[in-house]
């Protein structure tokens, strides 16, 4: 563009000098060996430009032809290069889709066009070449000797990691992370995976060091960073409780002023400020974190804060947590909790009760199972909701990356990615919702099994005889066609409809009689057993 200014400009110039010549005529007259030469101003002029215009001419054909050479042989490296990218890039492609033939024709290829000291590239596509293959101690190879190279160094140790983790060999991987992190720390595979090694060894210093310098290293969003470190002091806090209590809650602390929805972080903040007597402060942490995320470990140090307190205060400290969050399971299920507790067995069935019509799980009916334990001892109606809670939805659990845990941890097991765990349903877990329509009234006790009954032809079947099941000491006795039908109600508890609609068959003509072999005083006494099936 320059270069065309420039031109127009010179133009502008030549017509306007010209042009003003032209308006002031005059002779221009040089006397040479003797002779005297006479022309006008413009002729002069004319030739002056003409001369210089042939001397540039004769100048550039010079140059020309004097640096062909050179400009041939640049041409063609120029085009020998473009070659080899073209090959280098077809390899890569070709590689990254996993076509080995045609990545081995363009390593060679490139190999050959490109100068392999030059372009690390070609180490990347010859090493990745060799994996496709199955070639592994090449491809190693090829990684070791990026290490010399420090521009390569990185994506040496980066192959290496990889290959190691495939080959199982968990140390070698390790060390080769180890020696990426400390080389760039920023880079997001080494970091985690030796965070996740630190977090394996509780080494949280050194975790938050590492973290600080993976922060200073890359533009990283400040919520998450701030939830990152959180975190990690929430997990220093649990490790450091009941060896260093003092540093437990300062790490608590900070990790609940980052990050005041971390559950775990709040309930170790309480945690460590009610061992020091802080009931007010601890209490007040429990409670904001629970008006914004119910969470049952919440729920159990906020009930239990206070190691002396009887059930009928631990009671109460349960419904005002419900008054805070009356419409959430969660509340419903710790108020249950605290009331079987306390032995108010009609407040725990509503509120066990109260789950299953919001967000039916397996808690609940386990709850309900050690309510009807302790309340009424009545054996089939505790396997009745045993029975249903195996069939119900589970509860929700810490999850990361499909890894389920029954605590908190800070990092994923499986990836080492940081702050990974969601409270929440595991996936492998969900089941369909049983209809809780009806049960809110609870299980009806089992009825007494009858023995089986094999069904012959109507004209051959046999006269039914008495019968009594040793196994199950229940006495069946048939009844007479004339006679009228018995009340289904003293074979089967009212209610039962599964029960209620087999009117059809042999099973409709029989009474089930009481076992007379078991007295009413020997019922099994009831106890506040709690059923878990998990």
């Amino acid at each position: 563009m320059l270069r065309i200014l420039f031109f127009v400009l010179l133009i502008l110039v030549l017509g306007g000098g010209f042009a003003w010549l032209a308006d002031r005529p005059g002779d221009l007259t040089v006397t040479f060996a003797g002779m005297r030469y006479e022309v006008t101003l413009m002729v002069a002029a004319t030739a002056i430009v003409a001369v210089i215009a042939a001397v540039m001419l004769v100048w550039w054909l010079l140059k020309s032809i004097i640096s062909s050479p050179y400009a041939l042989r640049r041409h063609f490296r120029a085009r020998k290069r473009d070659r080899g990218y073209q090959s280098l890039s077809t390899g890569l492609i070709a590689a990254g889709a996993g076509d080995a033939e045609a990545a081995h024709r363009m390593t060679k290829q490139a190999g050959k066009l490109l100068n392999v000291d030059q372009e690390p590239l070609i180490k990347l596509l010859e090493a990745q070449t060799a994996m496709l293959e199955g070639r592994t101690g090449d491809a190693r190879t090829m990684f070791e000797a990026m290490l010399d190279d420090p521009e390569t160094r990185l994506l040496g140790l980066r192959g290496l990691y990889l290959e190691a983790q495939h080959a199982g060999a968990r140390d070698a991987a390790q060390h080769y992370a180890d020696e990426a992190s400390k080389l760039a720390p920023h880079v997001e595979w080494a970091s985690s995976a030796v965070l996740g090694r630190l977090s394996a060894e509780g080494d949280w210093d050194e975790a938050l060091k590492l973290l600080d310098a993976r922060k200073a290293g890359q533009q990283v969003d400040k919520n998450a960073a701030k939830k990152e470190r959180a975190a990690l002091l929430t997990a220093k806090a649990i490790a450091t409780f009941d060896s260093d209590p003092a540093a437990a809650k300062t790490a608590a602390l900070e990790a609940n002023k980052l990050a005041p929805d971390l559950v775990p972080a709040a309930v170790i903040a309480a945690r460590a400020l009610f061992r020091q007597d802080d009931l007010r402060k601890g209490s007040k942490i429990l409670e904001t974190a629970w008006k914004n995320s119910p969470h049952p470990d919440i729920a159990e140090a906020y009930i239990h804060a206070r190691p002396g307190d009887s059930a009928f205060d631990r009671l109460k400290r349960a419904r005002h947590l419900f008054a805070l969050r009356s419409n959430n399971p969660e509340a419903s299920l710790a108020l249950a909790h605290a009331a079987l507790d306390a032995g108010e067995y009609a407040q725990a069935r509503e509120n066990a009760e109260a789950v299953l019509r919001m967000a039916p799980r397996e808690s609940a009916y386990l709850l309900l199972a050690d309510i009807e334990e302790a309340q009424t001892g009545d054996q089939g109606r505790v396997r009745q909701w045993l029975s249903r809670a195996v069939k119900a939805p589970r509860d929700p659990a810490w999850t990361a990356d499909g890894f389920v845990s029954e605590k908190w941890a800070p990092v994923s097991p499986v990836t080492g990615r940081l702050n990974a765990f969601e409270w929440k349903v595991p996936v492998e877990q969900l089941a369909p919702v049983i209809d809780v329509e009806d049960e809110v009234r609870g299980p009806e006790p089992e009825a007494p099994k009858l023995p089986a009954v094999i069904e012959q032809e109507p004209e051959k079947r046999a006269e039914p005889q008495p019968a009594k099941d040793a196994k199950d000491n229940v006495i069946v006795t048939p009844v007479s066609q004339g006679e009228p039908k018995p009340d289904r109600s003293t074979a089967k508890p009212a209610g039962d409809k599964a029960d209620g609609d087999k009117a059809d068959g042999e099973e409709a003509n029989m009474l089930v009689v009481d076992d007379p072999g078991v007295a009413p005083e020997e019922k099994t006494e009831s106890k506040q057993a709690r059923f878990r099936l998990f």
